[in-house]
């Protein structure tokens, strides 16, 4: 059984988690501008859809200040702090692991230094000064896996073995973590559907995210709303929920122990009906 230290809470994996998506951005490509309005975060409206995905289930909340979909323009630290810092200072009292989705250190300094519990990065540290930031602190790690930028990554995304370099990438990863004292307790790696990937990579990531499950750390995933299940189900991005759902249970089933997901209680209750029918 996995769990995953965050600071001053350890969140136990011994059943599959749901993190809840807040995206503080105008440009995202489910909910852009939904929490954000005249260049701020909508700190009421935020704090009432944060307290709704608790009594949903999630143990984990995700705020985002910069989108990361396909073609977005890339957002400075600075901007991304006056989005996320306020929301962050605004949830630290709820009972959950906080994280900010982010590739700037500067930007992770910032948050944890205000209550963060989890820096969420894309880029899986291409910001040098990022795996610093993370050792001298006691956070979690997620790694994800990004062939690119979200400016180009979906251009034409190539390799040889997808899984194996996938998994390669997250490997060498948590590797250079623990050599500069980062504990493999405080790490978690995702995959990155739909980060530099094209349909068929995903669906051969997908069929075998139960091999990840060696590197001996959580896995995470992030398939709500994707692109990829749209071309499955032949919907649009606002009718992709049940596919959503229906990905994150089978997820789950390989092994998966954290999905990322913009419906909280519809997957928390997917996963429990999953759980009381399988054992």
């Amino acid at each position: 059984m996995y769990s995953l230290r965050c600071g001053k809470k350890v969140v136990t994996l011994d059943q599959a988690r749901v993190m809840g998506i807040i995206n503080v951005t105008p440009d995202s490509f489910f909910d852009g501008g939904k929490f954000y309005s005249r260049r701020l975060p909508n700190l009421e409206r935020i704090q009432g859809e944060a307290q709704a995905m608790v009594d949903g289930g999630a143990t984990f909340l995700d705020i985002g200040g910069s989108s990361s979909r396909p073609g977005a323009e890339l957002v400075g630290a600075s901007e991304e702090i006056e989005r996320v810092l306020p929301v962050v200072e605004s949830l630290a009292h709820l009972p959950v692991a906080l994280s900010v989705d982010t590739f700037h250190a500067k930007t992770a300094k910032a948050v944890l230094e205000v209550g963060a519990d989890v820096i969420n990065d894309i880029s899986g540290g291409k910001d040098p000064k990022m795996f610093e930031t993370i050792a001298d602190s006691d956070c979690a790690y997620v790694i994800m896996h990004m062939q690119g930028n979200p400016r180009n990554m979906q251009k034409n995304p190539t390799y040889s073995n997808v899984v194996a370099e996938v998994r390669g990438y997250l490997e060498k990863k948590v590797d250079v973590l623990e050599r500069i004292g980062v504990c493999r307790s405080r790490l978690a790696v995702d995959p990155g559907f739909g980060f530099g990937k094209t349909f068929e990579h995903n669906i051969q990531l997908f069929k075998s995210l139960e091999s990840f499950r060696f590197l001996g750390i959580p896995l995470l995933v992030g398939l709500s709303r994707k692109s990829f299940l749209g071309d499955i189900v032949g919907r649009e991005v606002n009718e992709r929920l049940q596919a959503s759902v229906t990905a994150a249970v089978l997820a789950v089933k390989q092994g998966v122990n954290i999905v990322r997901v913009h419906d909280v209680t519809q997957t928390f209750d997917g996963l429990t009906t999953l759980n009381a029918l399988s054992h």
